[in-house]
């Protein structure tokens, strides 16, 4: 045999024995111990949240909210729960201005927000100084608001020259660009005046011809293309600057009456609604919408009391079915449907305890705190469901700027 050869296996056995003794060292087996820790590190990785900026935000709001709510007192509290006209805060009017009186009788009530019509308007430069004003007495700032939903149902395009907008429903095969476009318009040139909410859009759909409380006022007569018309609306409104309400829930386009005159019934079942009436609501929730606005109807299929009185439409329909989470306002309170056949107080209390958030327009703003209050009183409704009205409202100002966000 070769030399070389003899040298090869002689360095061959050697580092087989350096192996078999362990001498380059081996690979170390984690313990059992060692392997849990591993294990808990990584199911701690997979369970942490990734917080985004939104969510940051929404906790923010919320814990704000939450604060201010605990300074406010029950009185205050109440007051909050209520949009009232600026006739029924000062007990004058028309009001076309806002001065000592409406900073005296704001601070008497101070409510959570106004509603204008076409008699408070005479000028842009006026609106925007009476807006301006009244605003600057509010401890808690307002919402400011009106119906400015375009064609017959506007109140200051005909008063003050505002930008001309037709009626919903000619632009309805123009697609959602327009309707974005349209509201967007409708909302810079009220955000420019000092409004800070539209009680716009107009959710319901025009599908019963004999039915001229909406007809028009529709953006659709389809209630698919309706969802797709009024997301693109409330997209339009909020980057113009102004918060929404979609109305009228859980759908008032398939009826021939008018609230305003009296009791209005729609014969749909739920089964009915959920595959029409409530699609265009459905969009606009998704689409971010501020408030849902509750009809004055009676809907024999699910409840025999008015809508606004129903924990079965407001808390299980809206809240629970279509995860909700903004605020619930009513439809005015002023209409016959309502007014007729009920007193302020009884609204009040009835609607609250349904899971309304805030009162449109009352006819007596202080019979509804005052009934408010006793309920409380006599145990009929809890502090923690007022609490939980006002939190919502605090918040969406908050989320729409009328309050400012503080910085953490």
């Amino acid at each position: 045999m070769k030399r070389k050869h003899i040298r090869l296996l002689l360095m061959t056995a050697l580092l087989l024995s350096c192996t078999a003794c362990g001498f380059f060292g081996k690979e170390e087996t984690p313990t059992a111990p060692e392997k849990e820790a591993v294990k808990q590190e990584e199911k701690k990785k997979q369970e942490t949240p990734v917080t985004d900026a939104a969510t940051l935000r929404k906790q923010q709001i919320e814990k704000q909210a939450e604060r201010m709510m605990r300074e406010m007192t029950t009185y205050e509290k109440l007051c909050q729960l209520l949009i009232v006209s600026p006739e029924s805060l000062t007990g004058v009017g028309p009001v076309t201005a806002a001065s000592d009186v409406s900073a005296q009788a704001l601070a008497k009530m101070p409510v959570g927000g106004i509603l204008y019509s076409r008699q408070n308007f005479i000028s842009q430069e006026q609106v925007r100084t009476m807006l301006t004003n009244l605003q600057s007495y509010a401890k808690i700032p307002l919402i400011l608001t009106c119906d400015e939903e375009g064609g017959r149902v506007n109140r200051l395009m005909d008063s003050v020259s505002t930008t001309y907008i037709g009626p919903m429903l000619n632009y309805k095969d123009q697609g959602s660009d327009v309707a974005y476009q349209n509201a967007f318009t409708i909302a810079s040139d009220m955000k420019a005046l000092g409004f800070n909410f539209d009680l716009a859009p107009v959710a319901d759909v025009w599908s019963n011809p004999a039915n001229t409380v909406i007809g028009d006022r529709a953006y659709s007569d389809d209630f698919h293309e309706a969802g797709v018309l009024v997301k693109a609306a409330v997209q339009g409104f909020h980057d113009g600057g102004v918060g929404t309400a979609l109305k009228h829930f859980p759908g008032h386009g398939d009826t021939s009456a008018d609230t305003h005159l009296g009791a209005v019934y729609v014969y749909k079942s739920l089964d009915e609604l959920r595959g029409n009436e409530l699609l265009p609501f459905q969009s606009g929730i998704e689409a971010g919408s501020d408030m849902v606005m509750i009809a004055h109807l009676i809907l024999p299929d699910i409840d025999d009391q008015p809508a606004p009185f129903s924990s079965k439409i407001v808390t299980d329909l809206l809240r629970k079915e279509l995860h909700f989470e903004g605020v619930v306002i009513t439809d005015g309170l002023q209409m016959g449907a309502m007014s007729d056949y009920y007193s302020s107080g009884e609204i009040a209390v009835r609607a609250i305890s349904a899971g309304v958030d805030l009162l449109l327009c009352p006819d007596n703003p202080q019979e509804a705190v005052s009934a408010l209050q006793n309920a409380l009183e006599q145990g009929e409704l809890s502090q923690a469901r007022i609490d939980e009205s006002v939190k919502r409202i605090l918040a969406m100002k908050i989320n729409r700027g009328i309050i400012p966000l503080e910085q953490s």
